[in-house]
């Protein structure tokens, strides 16, 4: 077995406790900030443009909406659209009854 002289171990003391790399160097923070850029990126391709893209698909649908279509609505109601107005619609949801639900009450279009 051999045995390590204390200059030798102290010198690997000073070598472990050395800096990895230069704070100085040019692109040091930007690659400190690499993971939360791809970690933003993947967020906004997995969860944000997809729901925006929902929402979209969902105001077109609303616009289009006219009298005489089958809806449900966000509580689960079944009916069909007898008037328009400015801000919501006039559902028949049985014979004889006719609700007003706001715009944003519908869910979805009923073929």
């Amino acid at each position: 077995m051999t045995q390590l002289s204390i200059d030798s171990l102290s010198s690997i003391q000073v070598l472990a406790m050395a800096p990895s790399g230069d704070p100085s160097a040019p692109g040091g923070g930007l690659m400190g900030f690499l993971p939360m850029i791809l970690i933003f990126v993947a967020f906004w391709f997995l969860l944000i443009a997809p729901q925006r893209k929902k929402q979209k698909e969902h105001d077109k649908m609303i616009k289009a909406l006219e009298k005489g279509a089958k809806v449900k609505t966000v509580g689960g109601v079944y009916g069909t659209v007898t008037g328009v107005k400015d801000d919501r619609f006039v559902v028949r949801i049985a014979e004889n009854v006719k609700v007003e639900v706001a715009r944003e009450a519908i869910s979805a279009k009923i073929d």
